[in-house]
């Protein structure tokens, strides 16, 4: 639709980088909140709650496209955000209550991820067609609207049959830890979050580059089909969405392949590089040949990314309790190093492109770098689980998990307190001295 936008709402590139910036901007500032109050109140409660204010955004966007405001439609995305912030993280804290790591949990992600794909391309495919058949642009998002109050409806009956459940059964315990998984808590986890072990930054860096990567090029690809392919946005949207979804089958797939054989850094790595390999063709072959060659590549490529990224998150956390606020960590660095540089790098290349004559010749060298540090970063967490016993669980089996996981998760949890209580005695004996020479300069 970016095509589309442009040519009804009158605006440039950079114009429509700002717009799509807007709901980035919002994440930004309100995800690690979001994160928090999820884990306090239940992903059953924040789901509803973000439905009803997703639907409200979408109307709002609705009417901004019917009556062709740009500033109107700036507003109504901001609104939209609230919504979709609420709901992306309650799903998948929900996920993390139902099932423990290598037992069901990437799984069920998988096959989220494969219905939201399948979804994804009915919309992207079908938005440039109802626009022409219809005549008007905006019906594409009313559309949208009547999806999302079905979607309402079915949220409602979820959480009726959640609060039946609630009160009638009890949660589930991690086989291998022992612990219990909880859908929310008594308080604000806060010392727990602050307490996240080092390794779930490390998959964050990773995240950082792959998913900004994927989400600023997945948000022009139906535009670089049109120029590269010389066709009109109906096709040009059939073929972005193609690349984008065509990959919905290897999903499911690989959360079962992640639940008995682990391997998630190394999923991550080949992910790292087959986007590199999509974005180095769109960069040095602008062939129609060249393009489509890097269109069907990032098809699995991208594919692989969410999974094995949430999956690690799961694995590598000490407590499930707080995995709303590590997730919202996640997509805040999606929203804050990563949407604070999606911002940055969708306006850039915005920018880029108007100064080339709406070309992508330019655009496309950030996208190249950033598939390159996602490379990086990926190999080094690979090799590092051969040597660290903090990466090597991303690596575990379902069998050695079940196994030998619950020891050595033990022991890592014991030397993480160490190193908190000692960094925390430092700071407390750093505070003591400096107060301490204070007096001393005073006498």
């Amino acid at each position: 639709m970016k095509s589309t936008l442009k040519k009804e709402l009158g605006i440039s590139n950079t114009q429509f980088s700002l717009l799509e910036a807007s709901e980035d901007f919002m994440a930004t500032v309100l995800l690690p909140f979001s994160g928090l109050i999820t884990d306090r109140f239940g992903g059953a409660n924040m789901i509803v709650y973000g439905n009803i204010i997703y639907t409200l955004g979408s109307v709002l966007v609705a009417a901004a496209a019917t009556v062709e405001s740009y500033k109107f439609m700036i507003g109504s995305r901001v609104i939209l955000a609230f919504g979709d912030i609420a709901t992306q993280i309650a799903q998948y804290k929900m996920f993390s209550s139902w099932f423990p790591p290598n037992e069901g949990f990437a799984s069920t992600v998988g096959f989220e991820l494969a219905i939201g794909k399948l979804g994804g391309f009915a919309g992207q495919s079908t938005a440039n067609i109802i626009a022409k058949k219809t005549g008007h642009f905006y019906w594409t998002f009313w559309v949208a609207v009547f999806m999302n109050l079905f979607t309402n409806a079915s949220t409602a009956l979820f959480w009726i049959f959640s609060r039946y459940c609630e009160k009638r059964y009890i949660g589930r315990r991690d086989t291998a830890t022992n612990e219990n998984l909880t859908e929310k808590n008594k308080k604000f986890e806060l010392k727990k979050v602050f307490e996240l072990p080092w390794t779930f930054w490390a998959v964050l860096s990773f995240s950082l580059f792959q998913t900004s990567a994927a989400i600023v090029f997945s948000q022009n690809s139906t535009e670089l089909a049109e120029k590269r392919f010389n066709v009109d946005s109906i096709k040009a949207g059939w073929y972005s969405a193609l690349s984008k979804y065509t990959g919905f089958f290897l999903v499911p797939c690989l959360g079962v392949f992640i639940d008995i054989l682990g391997n998630r850094a190394t999923v991550m790595c080949v992910c790292g590089i087959g986007m590199l390999l999509c974005m180095c063709l769109v960069n040095f072959a602008d062939t129609s040949a060249g393009t489509a060659a890097s269109f069907g590549i990032y098809a699995v490529a991208v594919s692989l990314g969410p999974v094995s990224i949430i999956d690690s998150i799961r694995a590598v956390l000490y407590h499930q309790s707080v995995f709303g606020s590590a997730y919202s960590l996640k997509i805040t660095m999606n929203n804050a190093p990563i949407r604070r540089m999606n911002v940055i790098i969708r306006i850039i290349t915005g920018a880029l492109q108007d100064a080339d004559n709406d070309s992508y010749r330019r655009a496309v060298r950030v996208y190249l770098f950033q598939a390159a540090a996602s490379v990086v970063v990926g190999l080094t967490i690979l090799i590092g689980s051969f040597f660290v016993d903090s990466l090597a669980v991303l690596q575990w089996t379902r069998k050695y998990r079940l196994k030998n996981g619950g020891a050595i998760i033990d022991t890592l949890k014991e030397k993480s307190a160490t190193v908190h209580l000692w960094a925390a005695g430092w700071h407390t004996s750093g505070g003591l001295l400096q107060a301490t020479t204070l007096d001393e300069m005073k006498m």
